[in-house]
């Protein structure tokens, strides 16, 4: 372990605080971790995994309402805004909540976070119209997104560098049960009480730890001297990232990506985000400091952080594509076959953090063997076909989720330990934000490339005789889009058109559902195929990771 006399001399300051002058420069000795008693940051601890898990659990324990939520307040063309609502707040939240905590310190940042969140899950339950629902999951997603920036910044603040590793794969693998345990509680709530107890079942568990943090809770991370607040940076931060997630959302769902909508709100985020640039170079105290990214070892670890959030959507959007679509699962088994996914990562997590705190904190080497094996799982997905098997598919995803559990804790911790304690929120944030925004326009650009390509294969998979027996309108509907294979109404609404073609309506349906299925095999292929790239530059981009030693204690403890 480091000690104070083994700290480097005093790097040049910049207004955000010093940063180190090269990817190898440690931290100094002002910012060296001062540790807390054990019952405080046992206690803490319990809390930010709890707080977490409800955050994390939000974004997924919807889904299996949808049907429910939209049979009761109607507003089946704005129901995809329910979840897009908390991911665009808590995505826009993070940077900033990030940068104000290294100011004011995190504990009152925390707690308001909780109280806003439940707030709004108490105001989403209640909800009487689509539109305040959709209001009100802006608002839980605005308090989930200030817990997710405090949950990995909290780490930095609970243990030293040398033991965060473990802390880390622990919160992503609470990540990860959380991702897993949404559909289904979702599902078991609505089914035994009603829709509106997925929101409700926040309070039971968010009021306890509003009373921990208020007793326990460290108000570390505040800074002494006096600061000036960007708030035309907020601003513009806002305007870039809510229009830019918007038109992301709606190119590859409401609108197409040559529409007016989806334009408009992607040049206005171009125009804002320009500016956020100028702005921030000038102004005294950025909310967000660019002075990070010139230490090569923050700015590699994002960049491989963003392609990895990128990549991951090729998992968790289109495997239950493939299992549902390509192989027949049914609707709720497809979506179940995302589970050991997602065990898969969990495990990963835990282990690679472990490893990284008992073995000497090896994040360069972690992240290689994570993105490898993640990409050797995306490749084999890339080769499953409407003949594979569904005990070899599953392989290929747990593969695949294993990967890019290892990836997550190392990334964080190779940006938390190159930058000075003082500015490690915003710093820690970045990590969060830039999976988001990666994980977004992957889901974007993957949902692009598999639409584009199911249109030419299936022109190209349906045999000559059939398409010349088949009307053109109604071939050129099932170009659109493969929901045939994954909706039962639309299945039907298919079968009834082909039955009106006469005695062979039945033989040519069947015939062009397996050139439906063979062409969303190709169309899957394509993307697994342009995720395992992208995983790919990730890994050349850790490459030339430096590793920095991690930091240990202070010798003296700090009082609570």
């Amino acid at each position: 372990m480091s000690n104070i006399a083994d700290a480097p001399s005093r790097p040049e300051s910049t207004p955000a605080g010093p940063i180190p002058r090269s990817a190898g420069a440690a931290v100094d000795a002002d910012d060296e971790f001062v540790p807390l008693p054990r019952r405080q940051v046992v206690l803490t601890m319990a809390g930010v995994m709890v707080g977490m898990f409800l955050a994390a659990l939000d974004q997924t324990v919807v889904s299996t309402a949808l049907p429910r939520i939209v049979a009761d307040l109607g507003g089946l063309d704005r129901f995809t805004w329910i979840a897009t609502a908390y991911l665009v707040a808590s995505t826009t939240a993070v940077p900033i909540v990030g940068r104000l905590t290294d100011i004011y310190g995190r504990k009152y940042f925390y707690l308001a976070g909780l109280v806003v969140f439940l707030l709004g899950s108490v105001l989403a339950g209640l909800s009487q119209t689509m539109n305040q629902l959709i209001a009100f999951r802006a608002l839980q997603g605005l308090g989930g997104g200030v817990i997710f920036a405090n949950a990995f910044v909290s780490i930095a603040d609970l243990f030293p560098p040398a033991e965060r590793g473990k802390y880390q794969g622990l919160v992503a693998a609470v990540f990860g049960v959380a991702s897993v345990v949404g559909p289904t509680l979702g599902g078991f709530l609505t089914d035994t009480l009603s829709w509106h107890w997925i929101f409700y079942i926040n309070l039971p568990l968010g009021i306890p730890i509003i009373v921990l943090f208020i007793i326990y809770f460290p108000n570390t991370g505040r800074d002494s001297g006096k600061r000036q607040i960007d708030y035309l940076g907020m601003v513009l931060l806002i305007a870039t990232v809510v229009p830019l997630l918007i038109g992301l959302s709606w190119g590859t769902t409401e609108y197409g990506w040559l529409s007016v909508q989806v334009l408009g709100f992607l040049v206005f985020a171009l125009v804002a985000g320009t500016l956020f640039v100028i702005v921030e170079r000038r102004v005294a105290e950025p909310i967000m400091p660019f002075s990070i990214y010139r230490n090569r070892t923050v700015t590699l670890a994002l960049l491989a952080i963003f392609l990895t959030g990128f990549g991951m959507f090729g998992g968790i959007i289109f495997v239950p594509l493939f299992f549902q679509g390509v192989l027949g699962a049914s609707a709720t088994n497809s979506g179940a076959f995302l589970t050991p996914m997602m065990l898969g990562m969990v495990f990963g997590a835990a282990v690679s953090g472990q490893t990284l705190s008992r073995l000497g904190g090896h994040y360069r080497l972690q992240g290689l063997i994570g993105t490898a094996i993640m990409g050797t799982g995306i490749a084999l997905a890339s080769r499953m076909t409407v003949d594979t098997g569904y005990v070899q598919a599953v392989v290929n995803i747990v593969v695949m989720g294993v990967g890019l559990g290892v990836t997550f804790p190392g990334y964080t911790i190779a940006v938390q330990n190159a930058v000075p304690y003082r500015i490690v929120g915003v710093a820690t944030s970045a990590t969060q934000f830039y999976r988001s925004i990666g994980g977004t326009l992957g889901l974007a650009v993957l949902g692009s490339v598999m639409t584009n390509r199911f249109a030419a294969a299936l022109a190209d998979a349906v045999p000559r005789q059939v398409a010349g027996a088949v009307p053109p309108e109604l071939l050129g509907r099932l170009q659109e889009s493969p929901q045939m294979l994954v909706d039962p109404s639309a299945t039907a609404t298919l079968a009834a058109a082909f039955a009106r073609l006469g005695p062979n309506g039945a033989a040519l349906l069947e015939q062009v559902l397996d050139s439906v299925r063979s062409a969303l095999t190709a169309a899957i292929s394509d993307v697994f195929l342009v995720s395992a790239g992208v995983i790919g530059l990730a890994f050349v981009a850790t490459l030339f990771l430096k590793e920095v030693p991690l930091r240990g204690r202070r010798s003296v403890p700090a009082p609570a």
